[in-house]
């Protein structure tokens, strides 16, 4: 145990002081940032599948953006059986086009391939990816524009606020941030001489000549992780990214209860550990070491556990003072830090709870559309209710 509590502070040091500052949280456009000297055209392409409560709001705020370039807004109704196109073109504005999106070719997963269809129908613009239950600020394009060309940017893109109300929202959904932070460190994405790539696909800028550079969409239409996919495919290709936390830009997607949380990462966490059982058990090692052994250590009551006991209670203590800006960003008490191990133990049952699913045969799904994990290479969808 003393050889396992100093591992663990050993590594929570190097999280806190090496580890591209993942946890500052401090990545955030600029409120005012320079103009540039052209505002060039942009196309915000929304794929909505059965999006009928979400995508009135999401469409006027849009719509509503004060971006002093041309916009245009492309809905591409994915199948949707709820009335999501109609209640899209109800906001009879010439700058919006509701398209149906093709059927679902070879390989290819319903949201790329919805996506796919704008981007074919958008035009020489820059492109604006955004989900259907994400409404922005009216001056969100205009300062992610003036982020692409002021920074000389390829992509860029905002982790919009997910909505953070209920208990169960305030206990998982800040730790859902610091973790993807984690995995991702935002200084690391941004630094051209990092290999690190990542983005946040509910928000997302893109030239479209780096896009083509890269395979366009084609290159990652089997990706379930599509937003990260995309921003790895982008960055080797040589284009530069920049990602940050949305200020203005939120999720009107809400979880009174674990159940939603829950399905939103069981949905993933295998596919993103690449339907691996060996880093499976890599992942759970990891955070049994980081999240559990400093508890374990820093409860320790035996005779002669001092060392253990100071070991769990730095690794511990730095734990919470680095999950305590996520903590701030989302007005959660930064006192919550403590039972950030509680958070990770749900997180970790979640990882097993998809894989266990991938065993059974049920692969990863989006909007009501499964895919078979028995063709993970491809993506194949395996059916459709």
């Amino acid at each position: 145990m003393l050889i396992l509590s100093g591992l663990a502070f050993v590594a929570w040091l190097y999280l806190v002081l090496v580890h591209h500052g993942f946890w500052r949280a401090d990545q955030r456009l600029p409120a005012a940032p320079p103009a540039p000297a052209q505002w060039p055209a942009v196309t915000a392409i929304v794929p909505a599948r059965n999006e009928a409560p979400t995508i009135g709001s999401c469409v006027s705020a849009l719509l509503s953006q004060s971006y002093p370039g041309m916009l245009r807004v492309i809905v591409v109704d994915d199948a949707s059986t709820d009335g999501t196109g109609e209640i899209a073109r109800s906001a009879a504005d010439d700058r919006l086009t509701v398209l149906k999106a093709p059927p679902l070719g070879p390989g290819w997963t319903g949201k790329l391939n919805a996506l796919n269809a704008g981007v074919t129908a958008a035009g020489d613009t820059l492109l604006w990816f955004t989900d259907a239950d994400i409404v922005h600020a009216p001056d969100v394009l205009q300062r992610l524009v003036a982020q692409m060309e002021t920074r000389d940017r390829d992509l860029v893109s905002l982790m919009v606020r997910l909505n953070c109300v209920s208990f169960w929202e305030k206990f998982l959904v800040p730790a859902f941030v610091y973790f993807f932070q984690m995995l991702y460190p935002f200084r690391a994405v941004n630094d051209d001489r990092s290999a690190i790539a990542g983005a946040a696909g509910g928000c997302v800028l893109l030239r479209r000549v780096a896009l083509e550079r890269a395979g366009g969409l084609a290159a990652i239409r089997g990706a379930v992780i599509d937003d990260c996919a995309l921003a790895q495919a982008i960055k080797r290709s040589g284009g530069r990214l920049w990602l940050g936390l949305a200020d203005t830009s939120r999720s009107l997607r809400d979880a009174a209860t674990l159940g939603p949380l829950w399905r939103m990462v069981a949905r993933t966490a295998f596919t993103q550990l690449r339907h691996s059982w060996l880093l499976l058990a890599g992942a759970v090692a990891g955070l049994t070491l980081l999240f559990f052994v400093p508890v374990l250590a820093a409860l320790s009551l035996a005779h002669g556990a001092m060392p253990v006991m100071l070991f769990g209670l730095g690794a511990w203590a730095l734990m919470a003072i680095s999950y305590a800006p996520t903590l701030r960003t989302y007005g959660v008490p930064i006192a919550a830090g403590i039972a950030l191990p509680v958070a990770a133990g749900l997180y970790t049952a979640m990882t097993v709870a998809s894989a266990v699913a991938h065993l059974q045969g049920r692969g990863a799904a989006w909007k009501g559309r499964h895919y078979d994990p028995s063709a993970a290479q491809l993506n194949l969808p395996k059916s459709e209710h």
